[in-house]
């Protein structure tokens, strides 16, 4: 008897018909599509995109290398190396995240003591050639001054969840 039915709704096309219904159904109901150049879905202010490194007012920069955000990656995506600078503090000689490799989970964010790498809203960002993947210190230096607003905003409207 079984078999009777299993040929039956083979040869009848029931799930097909099932899916044209539901087709049917919702072919004149309005549409939920973003057209995104135009518009845009609307983003928490919690998002994580691009990395930035901050300064201080004074225009100098945020990280005293202590590696904390090295160490607490679990993609292994970010690399530092430091030294002592002329005036006795540590600095970073070298600040490197492979975007490739980076999980955008916010541990760094969150280790960092001084506030000095952020997650920016920033999502519209591309690589065309070979190593743009790689996010210098220089190249964080400026999104993180280009910014800077932004990035204020959202760490005073992210007060309340911290």
């Amino acid at each position: 008897m079984s078999s009777v039915r299993s040929i039956a709704k083979t040869l009848l096309l029931g799930e097909l018909l099932q899916g044209l219904a539901v087709t049917f159904r919702y072919l004149w109901k309005p549409k939920f599509t973003v057209h995104y150049p135009e518009e845009r879905a609307p983003q928490s202010v919690r998002y994580r995109g691009l990395h930035a490194l901050r300064r201080y007012p004074n225009g100098e920069e945020r990280c005293i290398a202590c590696k904390l955000c090295e160490a607490v990656c679990p993609a292994l995506a970010i690399t530092i190396e430091s030294d002592v600078s002329a005036d006795g503090t540590r600095r970073t000689t070298r600040y490197d995240i492979d975007l490739f490799k980076c999980i955008f989970c916010g541990f760094c964010e969150e280790a960092c003591p001084v506030d000095a790498i952020v997650e920016t809203r920033i999502h519209e960002y591309h690589m065309e050639n070979r190593g743009e993947n790689i996010m210098s210190k220089d190249k964080l230096l400026a999104v993180g001054e280009r910014y800077e607003a932004m990035i204020t905003a959202d760490k005073t409207a992210d007060a309340p969840y911290r």
